[in-house]
């Protein structure tokens, strides 16, 4: 039987090609395992997903077969392939075994010698990638664009921030990554002011803002995740905020931390770079821009509202801003994942239209 940590890698793995996310299959399912077979799944879910270009590269360089693969048979040769190139402290006899007996459990036995063949053939020689979406595991068309509006050398920079595990930052108990961090104080909160947080959930930001003794509306479109809030605040609302909302304009302070792309946070969901396609962001960009008119409606007489998104895309960041009148719009942040520490993120504060003596 292979390892418990494979096992549960493998299992991850292939739900996550339904379209899971791993990061939440992993803190529901590992909970069973004992603390270094937990990390070690980890280890190999999010390698596995970092490092897809190149590992798929050399599955087709070393199976040398055109053949096409069965999901379970693709995904035991990726797990068996990182641990082989990636992890020094792996015994190379036992990432082999391991794949084969997956492949094995995964009722595909006929391909239990190709999968101990190719595997037999790996070693950790250093490789001339042949292209560099290959190289730096990351799709051409995200490449592309990102050298488009930020060069060459940035787009690099992005797609190997990407490769990297993140640095986990803490905030009292919630775990929440530097940048996040520096997006609610530019709303200039305090003590009292009316706070309204329109895309709350998981309450991140909701509970840095209570830092400051807001009385806090927090909003979400999904019922399940806003009860993880129930701690935080009474005040919660679920409701579709790209519809006018059930409030007068009466907020001092509204964040609007938009749904997005999520193109910051390739480090931490690696998913995304192998899913987004161009039509997503288009789709999304619709979305955002209902979300900052409805919030704008709800902004107090001399109030702020940050506009925000963990996006790299202008489409989800600039484009939408520049729908609000530019004499509004205080100022502006863009982070780069590669350049700036933690997540990337694009932020915008807007005033209202309203003066606060009006």
């Amino acid at each position: 039987m292979p390892a418990p940590a494979r096992t549960l890698a493998f299992d991850i793995l292939l739900r996550v090609e339904s379209g899971a996310w791993a990061s939440d299959l992993l803190l529901a399912r590992s909970a069973g395992l004992d603390s270094r077979d937990a990390g070690l799944a980890s280890e190999i879910v999010f390698g596995v997903l970092r490092y897809r270009g190149q590992l798929d590269y050399l599955i087709e360089r070393y199976s040398a077969s055109g053949r096409k693969l069965d999901p379970e048979v693709r995904i035991a040769l990726l797990i068996g392939l990182y641990q082989l190139r990636y992890l020094d402290r792996i015994p190379p006899h036992a990432a082999v075994a391991d794949a084969v007996d997956l492949v094995k459990r995964a009722r595909k036995r006929s391909a239990a010698g190709f999968v101990n063949a190719v595997l037999r053939k790996v070693d950790r020689d250093p490789m001339p990638w042949p292209r560099r979406e290959i190289e730096l595991s990351c799709p051409e068309w995200l490449l592309a664009r990102w050298e488009r509006h930020y060069g060459a050398e940035a787009a690099a920079a992005i797609a190997r921030a990407a490769l990297c595990e993140p640095e986990k930052y803490v905030r009292g108990s919630r775990r929440q990554d530097i940048g996040s961090q520096s997006i609610v104080p530019l709303l200039d909160l305090a003590p009292g002011r009316s706070f309204l947080d329109l895309c709350a959930a998981p309450g991140n930001k909701t509970a840095q803002a209570l830092e400051s003794g807001v009385r806090p509306v927090a909003c979400d479109l999904h019922h399940h995740r806003l009860r993880q809030m129930k701690n935080l605040t009474a005040n919660l609302v679920v409701l579709d905020a790209t519809q006018p909302l059930p409030f007068a304009p009466c907020f001092d302070r509204i964040l609007l931390d938009a749904p997005c792309s999520g193109t910051g946070t390739l480090g931490r969901n690696p998913e995304i770079k192998w899913r987004l396609t161009a039509a997503d962001l288009h789709d999304l960009a619709r979305r955002q821009a209902a979300l900052l008119a409805r919030a704008r409606e709800a902004l107090a007489p001399g109030g702020l509202l940050v506009y925000s998104t963990c996006s790299l895309e202008p489409e989800e960041n600039q484009a939408i801003v520049a729908t609000a009148p530019s004499h509004l719009v205080v100022n502006t942040t863009l982070r780069l994942p590669g350049r700036d520490a933690g997540d990337g993120f694009y932020a915008a504060v807007i005033k209202s239209d309203k003066p606060a003596n009006g």
